[in-house]
């Protein structure tokens, strides 16, 4: 009775006061829950549109950067924690349906997992296919002459992207040149990353106030255990068991499942979750307002490689495209560089970014950045820059005509 009484008493508790996200943000995740993965979302694939590039200018070269697409797990633990606690719970006849339902999940996810940590998954190989057959349809002059030149991470998964791609744009021509490469020398300028200090004093904040959160953990054991303080017990912590279950649902996608797996969880659960893996994201490799001097340092040999290239492609080198493969927090590092809206431009605070950043949509899996560079007979040089292949602006640089910028003054730009 003593049992019952307190497993009662801590069912009436809630959360009752936490940072929330705002309407906007919150109605785009409620929209389709898988987006609550944040970095872990599988690519959206939306209708490509274009604005028409001033008279005159033609496209002849791309440097692109490319994250590897959907992933497995780094490892199956959450997946074997919730199936090992679950199957206790079982010969205890202590599971309820929705802990029958999980438990039958859990030993899926580790069948799919099959011991391959980090894997590429078909998905994800897909995702870079499909990614490539756009971009060549929708540039095809680019690639009439000159060849492609590919690196990229020594991160399997990202070597496996890079090969989809490729070979998706040889489908596209047959005859078409394409080296590839990696290494240390490519590794240094594909995978940067922020300093240890300034992921450290990210993570403060992230678990901080202004975060905090009473997660009513009785409540969700109760959603799986007939007894939930003995769930508890089985589970012997309640943030690793619910981590899982969160994680459960994060990679389902990446397997072709499709299904919303998210509604084991509260939604105030669901929506904690993501905002603070999205917030730590943004602090630690965006342009914010704390930290954004001191992280994208990190970024800047990747951004002179980038210009170099270009810039012998604009010479008459015989290159069409640079493509390069590698990772999120490289990505995010180079777009908010670069001051692309909502990467780098506005810059916020930890409270505005943890209500407003849009990380789910600026930064899947498979999300990649193309600069697409255009000529005229003149020899003037314009520059677009497409974010998850849409049209994408730098809001400190005046533009020359809609999202289209003047190369020199993009260089200028970056140089300062």
């Amino acid at each position: 009775m003593k049992r019952l009484l307190i497993s009662i008493s801590l069912l009436l508790v809630s959360a009752v006061s936490y940072a929330q996200l705002s309407p906007e943000m919150e109605a785009y995740i409620r929209e389709f829950p898988q987006r609550a993965s944040f970095n872990i979302h599988s690519y959206e694939f939306h209708p490509l549109e274009d604005t028409p590039a001033p008279k005159g200018f033609k496209p002849f070269y791309i440097s692109h950067y490319g994250r590897h697409g959907s992933r497995s797990h780094s490892s199956d633990a959450p997946y074997v924690l919730l199936r090992d606690c679950l199957q206790t719970a079982a010969k205890e006849g202590n599971i309820t349906p929705s802990g029958d339902t999980l438990l039958a999940y859990a030993k899926q996810m580790i069948e799919l997992h099959g011991g391959l940590n980090g894997r590429l998954t078909p998905r994800g190989a897909r995702e870079h296919e499909m990614l490539a057959k756009r971009m060549y349809q929708r540039y095809p002059g680019v690639f009439r002459h000159g060849e492609v030149h590919a690196i990229s991470s020594d991160v399997p998964r990202c070597l496996v992207s890079m090969s989809a791609f490729t070979s998706s744009l040889k489908s596209c021509k047959k005859d078409l040149v394409i080296t590839w490469d990696c290494g240390a020398k490519f590794q240094r300028l594909v995978a940067g990353i922020s300093s240890k200090e300034t992921r450290k004093k990210a993570l403060d904040i992230v678990h901080g106030p202004l975060t905090d959160i009473t997660i009513d953990t009785l409540a969700v054991f109760a959603r799986f255990f007939k007894d939930p303080v003995r769930g508890r017990e089985i589970a012997g912590k309640s943030k690793p068991f619910i981590s899982a279950v969160f994680s459960l649902a994060q990679f389902a996608e990446a397997y072709d499942i499709e299904e919303n797996r998210y509604n084991f969880l509260p939604w105030e659960v669901v929506e904690t979750y993501y905002a603070r893996h999205a917030l730590n994201f943004y602090l630690a490799f965006c342009n914010s307002l704390p930290f954004g001097e001191e992280a994208l340092s990190s970024t800047e040999p990747l951004i002179l490689d980038i210009i170099s290239k270009a810039d012998e492609a604009i010479a008459g080198a015989p290159v069409a495209a640079d493509l390069r493969f590698g990772h999120d927090v490289a990505f995010l590092l180079l777009c908010s560089y670069l001051g692309l809206e909502n990467y780098g431009y506005p810059r916020l605070s930890a409270e505005e970014a943890y209500r407003n950043w849009n990380g789910v949509k600026l930064c899947p899996f498979a999300t990649n950045l193309q600069m697409v560079f255009y000529k005229n007979r003149k020899g003037a040089v314009l520059v677009k820059f497409l974010a998850n292949e849409e049209e994408t602006l730098i809001p400190e640089i005046t533009a020359y005509s809609g999202p289209y910028y003047l190369w020199d003054d993009v260089k200028a730009y970056l140089t300062k």
